[in-house]
């Protein structure tokens, strides 16, 4: 068994941070040049969050951290480690971990701070990724932050690949030893279909130094979105059942569900696959859009805030993400 689904620990606290600007999807329809309501009526997104050129991700992911620390009554200096799970980093090198240490004021510390990607499921995999490090006796106090600044790559010619996307950051404080476990958690790969969501440029293989006019043309995100529901839902039955199975809960054992927000599609997907779905889960991508990797964290966020993650309570986190991946963990509370 791995180490971590024996472990104790506290979910401390948890912090969200939004951009300043708010953006209604008939903002989003005038850019378009659709008529009011097409974007809402089309994709089930009322309002998402830009950053301006001054909302960097290392300010929002710090402005979330310590909210999160603020929650925990915890001080920066209390931390062992800070974890930056994100989809698309503030720049190539040093990545967001080291910026947001610095922002938090524990530059100086020496304490531990990098970051992990697996783009919408970086919580998930930074989450167990801490939990083992606790596990272990390297860590006793750790800081996860999620934060996307999706805005800054949206093609509004594909209106699948843009509209529905959101910016923002969570983040939450865990410690080593309390009443809740992580009873499960999987993540599975099918890099065939890699393809189907893709943001090229910004790492080594286009170079703009050869051919800048490539280079610009792949600077944007893009995505199929329905083939990449159809590589995920085929397989999203079998991956749910072995989660399950390896969790020694049952769906009906469910009280939260909190899924990455892909999509209203793969959020009611989500909701049919289970027993009392619709009541169990964690759905704020109306308000908020896809926030990649900070959409598990700031659902997380707020069912802690509704008083949901009751002691001796079951969640879900579920989701996917580029790759393709599917991700899951169950945790008792």
């Amino acid at each position: 068994m791995n180490a971590t689904r024996g472990l104790g620990f506290r979910f401390a606290g948890s912090g969200v941070a939004l951009p300043r600007t708010a953006v209604p999807s008939v903002e989003i329809d005038a850019r378009l040049g659709r008529d009011p309501g097409w974007t809402e009526a089309n994709f089930a997104i009322a309002t998402r969050y830009w950053a301006r050129g001054d909302e960097t991700s290392s300010s929002l992911g710090a402005a979330a951290g310590a909210a999160a620390l603020a929650a925990a009554n915890w001080d920066a200096a209390d931390l062992d480690v800070v974890i930056s799970a994100c989809g698309v980093m503030e720049q190539p090198i040093p990545g967001n971990a080291p910026l947001i240490q610095r922002r938090l004021g524990i530059g100086a510390s020496g304490i531990a701070a990098f970051d992990v990607n697996a783009t919408c499921l970086s919580f998930l995999v930074a989450l167990d990724t801490l939990l083992m490090g606790m596990a272990i006796g390297k860590w006793r106090r750790g800081l996860i932050v999620s934060v996307d600044i999706a805005s800054a790559a949206l093609d509004f010619g594909s209106p699948e690949s843009s509209v529905i996307f959101g910016d923002g950051a969570a983040a939450v404080a865990i410690e080593a030893d309390g009443p809740s476990r992580l009873l499960a958690c999987r993540l599975a790969t099918f890099g065939d279909g890699s393809e189907l969501c893709r943001l090229e440029s910004g790492g080594t293989r286009m170079r703009p130094t050869e051919d800048l006019d490539a280079f610009l043309a792949v600077s944007k995100f893009r995505m199929d979105g329905p083939a990449l529901f159809a590589a995920t839902a085929k397989r999203f039955p079998r991956f749910l059942r072995d989660l399950f199975a390896e969790g020694g809960v049952a769906a009906e054992g469910l009280d939260t569900i909190v899924p990455h927000q892909a999509s209203a599609a793969a959020i009611e997907h989500l909701k049919r696959s289970v027993p009392d779905g619709h009541a169990r889960t964690v759905d704020i991508f109306r308000d908020h859009g896809n926030q990649i990797a900070a959409g598990m964290p700031h659902a997380l966020h707020v069912a802690r805030e509704r008083g949901q993650l009751a002691p001796g309570s079951h969640s879900l986190l579920i989701g996917t993400s580029a790759g393709v991946s599917l991700g899951g963990a169950v945790i008792r509370w």
